[in-house]
C-alpha cells in the first residue's frame, strides 16, 4: 500500500514540474506587443503601409514565435495609438514601413527566460523609392518565476517583452527622421 502511494506521489510531483517548467506552447499576443502610447518626437501628416517578414507561426511542438501577422497587427496598433503617421494604409501609402524580424533567440529551459529579437527596419518613400530609414534594431527582455510559474508562459511573455521593446525603440527611430 505504502508504496502505491509513493509512485502516486513521484508521478504527482512530475507531473506538476512539467506544468510548472514546460507547458504547451503558446504564439506570442498581438495585444500585448503594441506599444503603448510613449513620447514620440514628431507625427508625420501622411500615410503609411505595413509590411513584416520573417515571423513564423507558433507550432503544436515548438515554442512561442511571432507570426508576421501579429506583428504587423502590434505595429499597426501602436502606430496608431502612437499618431506617429496620420493614417495606415493596407494598400498604397505614402511610405512604406518594412519590419524584418532577423533573429528571436530563446532559451530551451529554466528559470528565468530571456528572449533577444533582432528586426531591420526600413522606411522608404513611396513616390520615388527612396530609403528615408534603415536600422537594425536589438531589443531583450527576461521573464521570471515572478511573472508566472508555468514555463511556457514566462516563454511568451519574454518573447512578448522584446517584441514591445523592439517596436518601441523602431517607431522612435522613424520619428526622429525628417521626412
Amino acid at each position: 500500500m505504502k508504496s502505491i502511494n509513493r509512485g502516486s506521489a513521484g508521478v504527482l510531483i512530475l507531473l506538476t514540474a512539467v506544468l510548472l517548467l514546460g507547458g504547451c506552447a503558446v504564439s506570442a499576443h498581438k495585444e500585448n506587443m503594441a506599444v503603448t502610447p510613449t513620447v514620440v518626437l514628431k507625427k508625420f501628416p501622411y500615410s503609411v503601409r505595413v509590411e513584416t517578414r520573417g515571423g513564423s507561426e507558433t507550432g503544436a511542438m515548438d515554442s512561442s514565435n511571432i507570426s508576421n501577422a501579429d506583428l504587423k497587427a502590434a505595429i499597426e496598433t501602436s502606430i496608431a495609438t502612437s499618431g506617429l503617421f496620420k493614417s495606415l494604409t493596407q494598400a498604397n501609402g505614402e511610405y512604406v514601413l518594412t519590419v524584418s524580424l532577423t533573429q528571436l533567440s530563446k532559451p530551451v529551459f529554466g528559470g528565468a527566460f530571456t528572449v533577444d529579437m533582432e528586426t531591420a527596419w526600413a522606411l522608404v518613400r513611396s513616390s520615388d523609392k527612396s530609403v528615408v530609414l534603415r536600422k537594425v534594431i536589438k531589443s531583450s527582455h527576461t521573464a521570471t518565476f515572478s511573472d508566472s510559474l508555468i514555463g511556457a508562459t514566462r516563454l511568451r511573455l519574454a518573447v512578448e517583452g522584446a517584441a514591445r521593446k523592439n517596436i518601441e525603440e523602431g517607431l522612435k527611430a522613424v520619428s526622429e527622421q525628417s521626412l
